[in-house]
């Protein structure tokens, strides 16, 4: 009867992809980016329901604004800095109606929007 543990290759690992830790490929899918697109459609007798697009778009900071996405920057529930600037415009606005009516005299009864 023959050894198993003289064999050659006894012990090795199996042949696979490469192994790592749950960070290491984070730190790829966010470095790189992935996206996951898909489509769900409800059809009834041939008659289109309801189309749902799905994308999605995983990735760093860095990566999604090489890629030109930025919108949180300029969202003011998102971004304190947008917030202020939706702030001062609105500011603004309300000045130059203020100024407007300021001009016009007392005689003007009626504010525009």
């Amino acid at each position: 009867m023959t050894d198993l543990g003289t064999w050659p290759g006894a012990g090795a690992q199996p042949a696979g992809p490469p192994s790592g830790s749950l960070a290491d490929l984070l730190e790829r899918v966010l470095d790189k980016g992935i996206v996951i697109a898909g489509d769900i459609k409800i059809d009834l007798l041939d008659i289109e329901l309801l189309t749902i697009r799905l994308r999605l778009f995983i990735a760093s900071v860095e990566t999604a604004k090489k890629a030109g996405i930025d919108w949180w920057e300029t969202d003011p529930a998102l971004s304190s800095r947008a917030a202020r600037d939706a702030l001062s415009e609105e500011n603004a606005q309300l000045r130059a109606r203020l100024e407007a009516l300021e001009e016009a005299g007392p005689d003007t009864t009626e504010v525009t929007r």
